[in-house]
């Protein structure tokens, strides 16, 4: 089992930066294209666990044309934690998982929070 998760866009920067350093420091992790294989809404609730938040925005891109298109400004928590299961590319990434701690790498150093 990796040390590390990593729900991944390849074609995000900040997800790619956060790979990279991951790879440079030779740490054992796991990829996880979230867009293909979509979070379900225990695996969100989660995230936001991990995260120490109850806040589902906190892992929401909400300037996306889709989050506006929904009507997700002031919609309740669960609503927009159907959204980004229903939806995943409304999810911000990267995140970064080791053990019972997370981050949203952005900027992509970030995930050096996890490796302390």
């Amino acid at each position: 089992m990796a040390d590390v998760t990593i729900w991944h866009n390849q074609r995000c920067s900040k997800s790619r930066g956060a790979l990279a350093i991951l790879e440079e420091r030779g740490i054992d992790h796991e990829v996880v294209r979230y867009l293909e294989d979509t979070p379900s809404r225990a695996q969100l609730e989660g995230v936001l666990q991990l995260l120490g938040t109850d806040d589902p925005t906190a892992i929401a891109r909400r300037n996306e044309d889709l989050w506006k298109e929904l009507g997700l400004d002031g919609a309740d928590r669960d609503a927009v934690l159907d959204a980004l299961a229903a939806n995943p590319s409304l999810i911000e990434r990267p995140i970064v998982i080791k053990g019972d701690r997370a981050v949203v790498a952005r900027p992509s150093e970030r995930v050096l929070e996890l490796l302390d």
